[in-house]
């Protein structure tokens, strides 16, 4: 008894940590972060730093360079020069001051299903806060006495006038050094700039210069914090792999330094990312790299790299060609970047160390989205399959369950004869179960195929930009989100918006009540405290499943109820009762009683 006791306590306990953390941790961040969306367009104060940047680039056995350049911090944006951009996904403006890319709205991708909402902001100049930015360039050696372009440098517009996926535009800086940097960018029509750098030396003697990509973050951005999803410093680099770095160890414990062949390197949001990419077959020294500050709005960190030394003769040139991109986490998009040369860009998405059932759950989702028009019904068809695949596993399971059924009557007896003899039931119970041939964990088999394929499309759910803003029918307006609705305002008749641990909504409530109905089709567990817990046990997982998106949830209530008619009709087929009213208290009629 005193081991029930204990048993009992550990799973009270569990669920009263799981709801307490849903309630006091998930439940603000996910409010904090809905208030952040909606504030993502509003302008914000100018952000004052140290002229003296601490942050300059260093990457391992190179030259240290005086200052990484950075974005100016008295010009306002719209007193700085100027390029448009125009693209099919965004449209903003390059800083001739600079030639920073400093200025990113994502058109196709509003804010919040508003009808009037702003386009969700990527790139901010350095005159904002949480501002966001990178730029290319050239350094020196330490103690060359060389004007290279910095975040002071105007740049001049020699070629085109504005920058669309048609007409690329050609920049110009020329030294005092006798070096002449053009940039020649062009952009696709999804995410990805590419700058062609080159210098010319029109001086009498050699140079030797250092090419360098980076991105500076200002603040610290607002992150989901659950393991599930990695948001913060991120990059591919080549043997030591993929790189997921969180913004408060980045701060801890100091920089990042990685000298890899080939790569990419940048930030990460849930649904958003920059990423800068030097020439995949350079040697490539990469840095994440922070500097704290006393609000967090003030921090900032970087991802850059520098590349091996070109040394140009008087009259020669040298050249480099390096990507940029920002924008939309697009799986299409992102794996076709991947497969046009970018090594593991598809790993800017985090599909999780399930990746095997990650990527082919989005790619089953994304076919039937595209024949059905709905990822809602996409997901109700994919659980379909997913029951035929498992179809003799499950039916195995439910075969036993009936068996079970069956001689739950000799059961009982056996616990009543030996009830002072625990061992003695247990040797009992263990003859009865060879003689029928029954395994009773087998009815367990279901749940525990169910629990990779769950997290799977939890995965694909919550990661994936395209399940963003979904519908599927009536009140369900984006999938990826919980339901709106809660039976505690009556559905919205009420008009009050009910605290998180208490939205509990239309589809958390089917889900809850078909859990209930297909847990009373097997046999109550022997251990009376085992079957507390199961009969409580749809009631946790509804409070826990509301603030899940509500496609998963949608899915958890549809496995539910073709589970029910499987496991009824293999109850059925073998003779076994379903006592489903018996089971939840209702007591059936003996035939006496109807006479």
């Amino acid at each position: 008894m005193n081991e029930n006791n204990n048993f009992l306590f550990a799973i009270v306990l569990s669920l009263a940590v799981l709801i307490g953390w849903q309630y006091f941790v998930i439940g603000p961040k996910e409010a904090a972060q809905r208030e952040a969306l909606a504030l993502q367009s509003a302008n914000e104060q100018p952000l004052t730093l140290s002229s003296d940047d601490p942050l300059a680039l260093t990457p391992t056995n190179t030259p240290r360079l005086d200052e990484a350049p950075l974005a100016a911090k008295t010009i306002a944006l719209k007193e700085a020069p100027r390029v448009p951009i125009m693209s099919d996904q965004f449209k903003g403006s390059i800083a001739l001051l600079g030639a920073r890319f400093d200025d990113i709205a994502l058109t196709q991708y509003p804010t919040s299903l508003d009808a009037n909402a702003p386009a969700v902001t990527l790139l901010r100049p350095a005159t904002e806060r949480k501002n966001w930015q990178a730029q290319f360039g050239w350094q020196a050696l330490p103690g060359a006495e060389l004007d290279l372009p910095n975040e002071q440098s105007l740049w001049r517009l020699t070629k085109g006038t504005t920058l669309t996926p048609e007409s690329p535009i050609t920049l110009e800086y020329e030294s005092k050094s006798g070096l002449i940097f053009t940039r020649e960018i062009s952009v696709d029509h999804d995410f990805m700039f590419t700058i062609n750098d080159s210098v010319q030396n029109t001086s009498s003697s050699s140079v030797t210069l250092f090419p360098y990509g980076q991105i500076t973050r200002t603040g610290r951005p607002q992150t989901s914090q659950l393991f599930v999803l990695h948001e913060g410093p991120i990059g591919w680099l080549g043997e030591d792999g993929l790189q997921e770095l969180s913004y408060s160890d980045l701060l801890d414990d100091g920089p990042t330094k990685i000298t890899s062949r080939g790569g990419w390197l940048g930030f990460t949001d849930k649904y958003w990312a920059t990423a800068i990419i030097p020439p995949q077959d350079a040697t490539v020294n990469a840095r994440f790299v922070a500097r704290g500050a006393a609000q967090v709005e003030d921090e900032v960190y970087k991802s850059d790299y520098l590349l091996d030394g070109q040394t140009i003769g008087a009259g020669q040139s040298a050249k480099v060609a390096s990507q940029f991109f920002a924008g939309a986490k697009v799986v299409d998009v992102i794996d076709g970047y991947a497969d046009q040369g970018v090594h593991r860009f598809d790993l800017l998405i985090d599909w999780g160390w399930f990746y095997f059932l990650t990527k082919p759950m989005f790619a089953a989702l994304q076919f039937f989205y595209l024949l059905l028009g709905n990822y809602g019904l996409s997901i109700l068809l994919v659980t379909i399959i997913i029951k035929i695949i498992f179809f003799p596993l499950a039916s195995k399971s439910y075969v036993t369950m009936a068996k079970m059924k069956r001689v739950q009557p000799e059961m009982t007896k056996i616990r009543e004869v030996y009830k002072d003899d625990r061992q003695a039931q247990q040797q009992a119970l263990m003859k009865l179960y060879k003689d029928e041939k029954l395994n009773p964990l087998a009815g367990c088999l279901p749940v525990l195929l169910q629990i990779p394929v769950f997290f799977a499309l939890y995965k694909v759910l919550f990661v994936t930009l395209d399940m963003r803003h979904q519908p599927f029918f009536g009140w369900i307006q984006d999938l990826a989100a919980p339901d709106p609705t809660s039976i505690f305002n009556l559905f919205g008749l009420i008009p009050w918006d009910p605290p998180s641990l208490l939205m509990l909504g239309i589809w958390p409530l089917l889900m809850g009540i078909t859990m209930f109905i297909q847990m009373q089709l097997n046999p109550p567990p022997p251990d009376p405290v085992q079957a507390m817990i199961f009969k409580y046990m749809p009631i946790f997982f509804t409070f826990l499943l509301a603030g899940f998106p509500s496609g998963l949830v949608i899915y958890w209530a549809w496995n539910n109820f073709l589970s029910i008619l499987q496991q009824s009709y293999i109850m059925h087929k073998n003779g076994a009762e379903i006592e489903l009213l018996n089971n939840i208290g209702f007591r059936k009629k003996q035939p006496e009683e109807t006479k």
